[in-house]
């Protein structure tokens, strides 16, 4: 029986990466790509750890490719939020994992230059040594814990700070999906909390908010319009976490959310078309 290709059985923890670092699961994908043509013409005799090589040289892809898109991202129109993945609801029991790939937290990743979102995806998500993470980024290994701990520091201070069971945020929104179903102001202002933000990313293809929305009345007004127009309301995974699928004039639409005593804390809305193009089988995900 012939063995396996390494990478194709370390596939999924190579996708993860990329789309970790990149926040584009098709951006992902292109690096995947080009990672493979770099395996297939390299010495293996030569490679004494293929996992280690593999992830290093996506990390390098990776890094080229973010480089290449952050004039794109800062010309973006309105709010720029990570493409939401379809994934199986297996992906929440790993929680470290569904967390690093969860909407909030990768939205919080945007803020931290190329090579920080990198060092820090390798060495908290995937506890990489830094040695390795050193040679995956091209810096020395103390540089690297350095860049390490002001990322941790970083993120830390900006990521959601309360963390809910998977049955409670299940529940939550579950409660949530009702009210949309009713477009019920009062329901809707019952499960958001009152500072509750929604951000909106149309990309200028579609109708969108170009800045946040902040406050429960606000937000509950805009999603009972919205309850309005459509009855298309589904239950599905994203990024490890229960979400919602909704289709508005015929296209889709992913609604994620944060979850705090008991109510909905963060609202994060993609409509631009260009990124819900892979909502129709679960992403491969592992570490």
């Amino acid at each position: 029986m012939t063995a396996q290709d390494p990478f194709v059985a370390h596939r999924g923890l190579l996708f993860t990466v990329a789309y970790e670092i990149l926040g584009s699961a098709v951006d992902a994908e292109d690096v995947l790509q080009e990672s493979w043509l770099r395996w297939a013409d390299c010495d293996r005799a030569e490679v004494r750890d293929p996992r280690s090589y593999l992830v290093r040289t996506v990390t390098r892809q990776s890094l080229n490719r973010l480089r290449t898109l952050a004039r794109r991202r800062e010309e973006y129109v309105g709010e720029w939020l990570p493409e939401p993945l379809l994934t199986s609801p297996d992906v929440a029991e790993d929680v470290e994992l569904a967390e690093s790939v969860s909407m909030a937290v990768l939205t919080v990743l945007e803020t931290l230059g190329p090579v920080e979102r990198a060092v820090f995806v390798l060495r908290e998500v995937f506890d990489l040594p830094y040695g390795e993470i050193a040679e995956a980024v091209g810096r020395p290994a103390a540089t690297v814990r350095q860049i390490a701990r002001r990322a941790r520091a970083h993120v830390a201070a900006r990521r959601p700070r309360v963390t809910v069971s998977r049955s409670e945020q299940q529940a939550v929104v579950e409660r949530f999906l009702l009210a949309l179903r009713t477009g019920r102001l009062q329901e809707l202002l019952d499960v958001m909390a009152p500072d509750v933000v929604m951000i909106t990313d149309g990309g200028g293809v579609v109708a969108a908010g170009l800045t946040p929305f902040h406050g429960a009345e606000l937000v509950a007004g805009l999603l009972a319009r919205a309850s309005g127009i459509t009855s298309d309301f589904a239950p599905v995974w994203l990024n490890g976490a229960p979400a919602i699928r909704i289709g508005l004039d015929g296209e889709p639409c992913t609604v994620s959310a944060t979850v705090a005593d008991g109510r909905i804390t963060g609202l994060y809305v993609v409509r631009n078309p260009h990124k819900l193009t892979r909502l129709d089988e679960p992403a491969q995900l592992s570490r």
